[in-house]
């Protein structure tokens, strides 16, 4: 199984020849999924006991499960928040599986935890934070925010008064669904602020002044959102940030979709108080173009990310030796065993520079522009609110839930785009209305045209 033969040489050559197909083609199908039963009778048993090959289990790949996937990187796949990874930072992803790196500590992955750090000297740069300031690539936002928010409970819970209490944390109903599943993962509680809008310095303010005298003792951080998913809207980080600061409270910034934003002057002012926060998110597989999976969470103070997450066992000595000295990674965040995710946006990177990546992010932010000019002309949608960062939210005039979600799969079946419904609180009610949020440079005026005309 790990030796090499003939075989083995003719399936690295089939395997090339796929990714540089794949990587240099200008179009790709949109796929669609199937469901279990239809896969299953595809392809039929393809784990045995003596194995189906490798040349008749990568043609199943290349002819059926290949197929019924959506590629993140298709120009009218606007869903959700789309990737669109750079060809350099994909062909790279192939050297960091072929390297074999271990990339928690410097003694088993200097080369590559050194090109991450560079890679991660450029975003630190890009939030403003203090000199001293670092951070680590992660898987996403989810781990990244979850090692964010152990780090600034385990901060709060050196003081011995809160060494038994039970952490609350306060963010707004718009925050991104991972804040709340990892305040359950880190056993806190969450209070959420009823505002999809922007969450200001004083809904925050009269938040804290609502609290009970145990609520308030209780209370260690606020998440606050550089771009919620939903609707690309930028919270008020400078008056939160103000009055975190009066009230010694960990300031952590969920910047995973919106970061990439910082790279734009164009709207780089409306992250102003970033600079502020004790921690942020970034995830550089959306609007960084890096093929998944490649988070990232940033420390005003790394040494209290250390003191929250490094290891200890007899067997990971040696990695703290001064034989083995450098910087870590796995000490600052939640995992352990880790890949050097952050490689291929280094090379992609140190290939086209930091301007070309301004460039490619402005042009998700014109493009978000574009469709609001398109849906005001267009007599059938409106737009719910103006365009925020990437994402705009409009409404079929006249249509129910159910319209929605029929056009979507309609589209979706004919290879055509993926557009999602989502929900946006109108008055007391969550009305559902559609979406788009752009990431990829290659989306045009056209397709966003005729993704509006398919709602006649």
């Amino acid at each position: 199984m790990h030796k090499i033969d003939i075989d083995l040489i003719e399936m690295t050559l089939d395997v090339m020849k796929y990714a540089i197909g794949r990587i240099s083609a200008t179009e790709h199908p949109i796929g669609k999924p199937k469901k279990y039963e239809e896969l299953k009778e595809l392809v039929g048993e393809t784990v045995t006991e003596s194995g189906v090959g490798g040349e008749y289990a990568f043609n199943l790949w290349k002819e059926h499960l290949s197929k019924a996937n959506v590629p993140v990187d298709h120009p009218r796949n606007l869903a959700f928040v789309p990737a669109s990874p750079t060809r350099a930072a994909i062909m790279f992803d192939l050297v960091t599986s072929a390297s074999s790196i271990h990339g928690a500590y410097w003694m088993e992955g200097a080369g590559g935890i050194f090109c991450e750090n560079e890679a991660m000297k450029w975003i630190v740069s890009l939030t403003g934070l203090p000199e001293g300031a670092f951070g680590v690539f992660t898987s996403g936002g989810t781990a990244a925010n979850l090692s964010a928010i152990v780090t600034a409970r385990e901060h709060w819970r050196e003081d011995d008064t809160y060494k038994r209490e039970k952490g609350l944390i306060i963010t707004s109903i718009g925050a991104h669904s991972s804040v709340k599943a990892m305040a359950k993962v880190a056993d806190v509680d969450i209070l959420l602020v009823d505002s999809e809008e922007r969450l200001t310095g004083s809904d925050l303010r009269e938040t804290i002044d609502k609290l009970n005298f145990h609520q308030r003792k209780r209370l260690f951080a606020v998440v606050a959102t550089g771009g919620t998913t939903n609707a690309g809207i930028i919270d008020d980080l400078e008056g939160i940030a103000e009055i975190c600061e009066k009230e010694n409270i960990w300031l952590h910034v969920d910047a995973a979709y919106g970061g990439g934003a910082l790279a734009a002057d164009s709207v780089r002012h409306l992250f102003n108080g970033i600079e502020r926060a004790d921690s942020i998110t970034i995830d550089p597989h959306k609007w960084m173009f890096s093929p998944y999976d490649c988070g990232a969470v940033i420390y005003k103070n790394p040494e209290l990310a250390k003191n929250a997450h490094s290891q200890q066992g007899s067997y990971l000595d040696i990695f703290k030796d001064e034989g083995a000295h450098g910087f870590n990674p796995t000490d600052y965040q939640i995992q352990l065993t880790r890949r050097v995710r952050g490689l291929p946006l280094w090379f992609s990177l140190a290939t086209h520079g930091t301007d070309k990546y301004k460039e490619a992010v402005e042009r998700g932010l014109e493009l978000a522009q574009i469709a609001g000019k398109l849906i005001e002309e267009n007599p059938n949608v409106e737009l719910v609110r103006e365009p925020s960062l990437s994402c705009v939210l409009y409404r079929r005039i006249g249509w129910k839930p159910e319209d929605y979600t029929h056009w979507t799969y309609e589209n979706h079946k004919k290879g055509f785009a993926l557009v999602t419904p989502t929900k946006w609180k109108n008055g007391d009610t969550f009305e559902t209305v559609s979406r788009f949020c752009f990431i990829n440079p290659d989306t045009t005026e056209e397709d966003i045209r005729l993704i509006l005309e398919s709602m006649n």
